[in-house]
Order: structure tokens, then C-alpha cells, then sequence
């Protein structure tokens, strides 16, 4: 059974989305930059949204599973090994 959906739910679907893409490229930038402090704390910054704006949603809509739900320490800790899917 299909649910109907309101002008809300595309509007917090797109801003997901938006920041989403954000972290994606804050991602590959500090792979190369991990010492980079201001593009670090825009990801956390970033994360820390989209982490409220998808819990608004779940709680409206339903569960989500994406991008930026872990923050980082300083330097970049994703360029250290193993990942978790390496484990």
C-alpha cells in the first residue's frame, strides 16, 4: 500500500540529497587534503544536519540509510586503514 506523499516530503528529500552530495564531495577532498581543518569542520558541520534532517524525516516518513552519519577526528581518519569493510 502506497502512502501519499506532501510537498514536504520532496522538499526534505532534496535537502538529503543536497547535503548528502555535500559530504560525498567533502569525502574525496579530504582523502587528498586530511589535514585540511576548515574543509573537516564543514564535514562535521554538515554531517551533524544532515544527521537531524534525516532523523525529521524518518520520523515522518520512514527509515533512510546514506552518508554522513559519522563524524571524524582531526586529521581526516578515513585515509587510515583497515576500513570497515576491510575488516
Amino acid at each position: 500500500m502506497s502512502k501519499q506523499l506532501d510537498e514536504n516530503y520532496y522538499r526534505k528529500l532534496e535537502e538529503l540529497q543536497q547535503l548528502e552530495f555535500a559530504l560525498v564531495e567533502l569525502t574525496l577532498f579530504l582523502d587528498t587534503h586530511p589535514n585540511d581543518m576548515q574543509a573537516l569542520q564543514q564535514f562535521n558541520q554538515l554531517a551533524q544536519q544532515r544527521q537531524q534532517c534525516a532523523y525529521q524525516f524518518e520520523m515522518q516518513y520512514g527509515p533512510l540509510m546514506q552518508f554522513g552519519h559519522s563524524f571524524s577526528k582531526y586529521p581526516w581518519q578515513w585515509v587510515d586503514t583497515p576500513w570497515p569493510w576491510q575488516v
